[in-house]
């Protein structure tokens, strides 16, 4: 099983090297003013630039008005876009409309009633991120380096292409993968020397447990 990795919160263009040359397959960048990875258009734009064909461009959203998406993509050019708010299953579906691109929904799961709606969004998304769910009160929806049962996965039928996301690190993302059997997976803080600033060895070291053989 090839499991492809994204690196998601990418600011600056050490980083953005580090996952390009490690075997990243999606390369993320947040426009959400609220998190400490947040970049403006430009500033994504020009990273951006430096990707090579074939690697997809992500842009995190977080419950974006049509007008955000609109001043995004008039200067990036994107690949996917990733919702990671509240946006409904028929959100999902003006998205994709609006911006003629694919779109995967992040689904935050804390306990096995949280699957259920892995197959609502799974008709309306492209692709689905499962993510630790946020704890009550937090002022980020992703992106705080915790992790949920990853066993709840286990043996389950996802009806799209699905990351694994929430608290992975070089450490146990090898164990994340050999318990849920995921496709791929996204980091962003667990590859952190500090918040929103990547670290290269991190990198290179998460890419290769994730793409290590199961035994």
């Amino acid at each position: 099983m090839a499991v492809s990795v994204k690196i998601c919160g990418l600011t600056e263009v050490a980083g953005l090297a580090a996952a390009i040359d490690a075997g990243a397959r999606y390369l993320g960048f947040v426009f959400f003013p609220k998190s400490p990875r947040h970049v403006a258009a430009a500033q994504a734009a020009g990273l951006a630039a430096q990707v090579p064909l074939g690697l997809a461009k992500v842009g995190l959203f977080v419950d974006p008005d049509d007008a955000q998406l609109d001043q995004v993509l008039a200067e990036v050019p994107l690949d996917l876009i990733q919702l990671h708010g509240a946006e409904t299953p028929a959100r999902v579906a003006q998205v994709k409309a609006l911006t003629g691109l694919p779109v995967m929904k992040a689904v935050g799961v804390a306990g096995p009633a949280d699957l259920d709606r892995l197959w609502d969004y799974g008709l309306a998304a492209d692709m689905l991120l499962i993510d630790a769910k946020p704890p009550a009160g937090a002022a980020l929806p992703g992106g705080n380096g915790l992790a949920f049962d990853w066993r709840l996965l286990a043996g389950r039928q996802i009806l799209k292409p699905w990351l694994l996301a929430g608290g992975l690190t070089p450490e146990n993302v090898h164990e994340a993968i050999r318990l849920t059997r995921a496709p791929g997976v996204d980091v962003s803080s667990g590859v952190e020397s500090a918040p929103g600033i990547k670290d290269p060895d991190r990198i290179r070291r998460f890419i290769a447990r994730a793409t290590a053989p199961i035994l």
